[in-house]
């Protein structure tokens, strides 16, 4: 049985994890200084992005996220484990894409991947201290009308 403080702590991790897609899907990336720890280490290389610290990630995001006229960023079914003030969980993520094509056709990518994350409780609060990309799916729907 779960105690109150093991129920809290798995939502406000998955809280997180949601305020972490709202960010990205908003374009809001400073918020993500209030998503991970300073220091975290971020690998979104498995589907093909950046891998590195902090600043590197919201560089990242910044400049490739803009590039697509649609995304949505769904994360669910976490398996979450609480250890003490740390924790790690694995998520999944839906991750539809637009992409522009020609003459208002375009292309959907349909990406699927599971978070595996490590978080950190820092002046009691939840903080992810190292993502990982594990890539399921990518697939092409093409002549999408937007």
């Amino acid at each position: 049985m779960l105690s109150l403080q093991e129920i809290s702590d798995r939502m406000e991790i998955q809280d997180l994890m949601v305020r972490y897609s709202h960010a990205v899907d908003t374009g809001q990336w400073d918020l993500l200084d209030e998503v991970f720890t300073p220091d975290a280490h971020v690998d979104y290389s498995a589907m093909g992005g950046s891998a590195g610290d902090l600043a590197t990630t919201k560089k990242f995001l910044a400049e490739v996220m803009p590039t697509f006229p649609a995304f949505q960023h769904l994360v669910t079914n976490s398996s979450i484990t609480v250890a003490g003030d740390t924790a790690t969980a694995r998520t999944i993520c839906h991750n539809p894409m637009l992409t522009p094509g020609r003459d208002g056709a375009s292309t959907l990518m349909l990406c699927g991947l599971w978070y595996l994350d490590t978080f950190v409780r820092v002046d009691g609060a939840w903080r992810i201290a190292r993502r990982v990309e594990e890539k399921s799916y990518m697939y092409l729907v093409t002549g999408t009308s937007v």
